[in-house]
C-alpha cells in the first residue's frame, strides 16, 4: 500500500507542504512551469534551493504582481532571536475581511470594497481583518474562489479538493467573525497566494496518488502574531477551528507555525494522524519555511510501500441491568448516527447476579468525548469506561460491477497478505426482491 507520511513537528503551511511534495517528483521544474501556466491572476510560483539548520530543501516563493506576502511574530524576549521575524505565509485567514459597519472605519457606499490605512512599519501582515496596503485593495468571496478555482485547467478531482480544502478555511473565518460564510470576503493579493498553495498541493496530491495520508501530531507554535486591530494569539483562530479534534501541540518556539491554510490542507487529506507507520521509503521531500528558528523550520514527507495499517481507536463500554431491548436498539442506533465506527452487546453476569448488557461502542479517538456523551443521554447508565487502543485493518475500495439484473457494489480489501472480494449484501438482497429470483442467483451472474 502506497503510504504518505507528512512529519509536521515544524507546523505545515501551505508553500511548505508544497515544497515537500514537490522534492518527491521526478521532474520539479516541469511541474512548477506547469502551475505558472494554470493562468491565476498576477500569480509567479518558484522554487529554489534552501537550508535550515544544515540540512537541504527546497524553499517554494509565490509572488502575486511582483510582491511576497510577508508576515511578522511578536517575541516576548527579542533578544533571542536575532534573524530576520518576517517570513512568508501561506493566507488563507490572513486577508480575510468581512463588512462590518461597526468598526471604528467606515465606509461610504462607493468604496464599501476599499480601505486605506496609514502603516508606519513595514511588511506588517494583518490576521483575519488586513493585508499588505502597498496593494489594490479587491475582495474576494467564496464564489469568486470557486469560480476561480473552477476556470483553472486541472482536473474535476483537483478543482474538488481545492473547493473542500477553502470551504474549510471559509467556515472557520465565518465563526471566528460570526458571519454567514456568503458575507467573508478575502483580500484578493492574500486569496491568490492562498489558492496558489491550495492548487498546487491538491494538484501534487493527484500526482503522487496515495493510498494512505498519515501525518504526525501538529506542532502550531507559541506566542503572537500581530493583527491589524491588535495580536492575536498561537493558533491563529481559525487555525484553531481547522484544527479541532486534530492532535497538535505548542512549544517553546515563538511564532505561527501552522497556518489556516496548512491546518485546511492536512484536514483535508490526511487519513488519519499518529506515529509514522512502518514502511519502505521510496522517496523523501524538505519543504523549507522562510524563517529560521533553533529547529529546522521545515516539513518532512516520506512517501513508500507499508504492508498494513494500524489506526487508533478507542472502545467506550458501559454494563446496563435495567433497559429494556428496544431501549437498547434505540441507542445503538443513535450511537451509529452520531459516528461509532461499530456498537456491539454482550449478554454478562452482574451484581447480585443479575443478567445484564454489556454495551460497547468502538470510535476514533476524537470521537469518544461526543459518543460518551451520546452513551449517557440515551442509556442509564452512570459511568463510562474509556480504553485507547490500536487495530489493524485492510485498505478498502468499492467498484461496480455488471449482472444480468442490475449493478452491484463490490468491496474488495487488501493489504497484510490478504487480497479479497465481495459483494455489497444489500446491491443483492435488492436485485433478488426486485426479480424475484435467489440471492445465489444474483451472485452467480457476478461470476459471468
Amino acid at each position: 500500500m502506497k503510504t504518505l507520511y507528512i512529519e509536521c513537528g515544524m507546523g505545515a503551511a501551505g508553500d511548505m507542504l508544497t515544497a515537500a511534495l514537490l522534492e518527491l517528483l521526478p521532474d520539479r521544474k516541469a511541474f512548477i512551469d506547469e502551475l505558472n501556466s494554470l493562468g491565476l491572476p498576477g500569480v509567479c510560483v518558484t522554487a529554489e534551493p534552501a537550508v535550515k539548520c544544515g540540512i537541504t530543501g527546497t524553499h517554494v516563493r509565490v509572488v502575486i504582481n511582483g510582491a511576497e506576502e510577508e508576515s511578522e511574530d511578536v517575541h516576548d524576549h527579542v533578544h533571542d532571536h536575532d534573524h530576520d521575524h518576517e517570513h512568508h505565509h501561506d493566507y488563507g485567514h490572513d486577508h480575510e475581511h468581512h463588512h462590518d459597519h461597526d468598526h471604528d472605519h467606515h465606509h461610504d457606499q462607493e468604496h464599501d470594497h476599499e480601505h486605506h490605512h496609514d502603516h508606519d512599519h513595514d511588511h506588517e501582515h494583518h490576521h483575519d481583518y488586513g493585508q499588505d496596503h502597498h496593494h489594490d485593495h479587491h475582495h474576494a468571496s467564496m464564489q469568486d474562489i470557486e469560480a476561480c478555482i473552477d476556470s483553472l485547467p486541472v482536473t474535476s478531482q483537483v478543482k474538488e479538493d481545492a473547493k473542500a480544502v477553502y470551504a474549510l478555511i471559509v467556515s472557520a473565518e465565518s465563526q471566528v467573525h460570526g458571519q454567514p460564510v456568503s458575507q467573508i470576503h478575502f483580500h484578493e493579493v492574500g486569496t491568490m497566494d492562498a489558492v496558489a498553495d491550495v492548487v498546487a498541493v491538491c494538484m501534487l496530491m493527484e500526482r503522487i496518488a496515495p493510498d494512505e495520508v498519515v501525518a504526525s501530531p501538529v506542532h502550531v507554535g507559541s506566542g503572537h502574531v500581530h493583527c491589524m486591530h491588535g495580536i492575536l494569539p498561537v493558533p491563529a483562530p481559525a487555525t484553531a477551528l481547522i484544527l479541532q479534534g486534530v492532535p497538535t501541540y505548542g512549544g517553546r518556539v515563538q511564532g505561527e507555525l501552522c497556518t489556516p491554510t496548512g491546518a485546511a490542507l492536512l484536514k483535508h487529506f490526511v487519513t488519519r494522524f499518529g506515529d509514522r507507520p512502518v514502511m519502505r521509503t521510496s522517496a523523501i521531500g524538505c519543504g523549507m519555511g522562510k524563517k529560521d528558528f533553533e529547529q529546522a523550520n521545515c516539513v518532512r514527507v516520506f512517501l513508500g510501500e507499508s504492508e498494513g495499517r494500524r489506526e487508533a481507536i478507542t472502545r467506550l463500554e458501559c454494563n446496563l441491568d435495567d433497559m429494556t431491548g428496544e431501549d437498547i436498539a434505540f441507542a445503538m442506533e443513535q450511537l451509529f448516527q452520531a459516528g461509532a465506527r461499530d456498537v456491539y452487546t454482550q449478554p454478562i453476569g452482574m451484581k447480585k447476579s443479575r443478567p445484564g448488557t454489556l454495551l460497547s461502542v468502538v470510535c476514533l479517538p476524537e470521537d469518544a468525548d461526543q459518543l460518551a456523551a451520546v452513551m449517557m443521554k440515551h442509556t442509564t447508565t452512570l459511568g463510562i469506561r474509556r480504553q485507547d487502543m490500536s487495530r489493524y485493518i485492510l485498505q478498502r475500495s468499492m467498484e461496480t460491477a455488471d449482472t444480468p439484473y442490475g449493478q452491484v457494489r463490490i468491496k474488495h480489501a487488501s493489504g497484510l497478505g490478504v487480497d479479497r472480494t465481495k459483494p455489497e449484501f444489500e446491491d443483492v438482497a435488492e436485485l433478488a426482491r426486485r426479480h424475484n429470483v435467489s440471492l445465489q442467483d444474483i451472485r452467480n451472474g457476478l461470476k459471468r
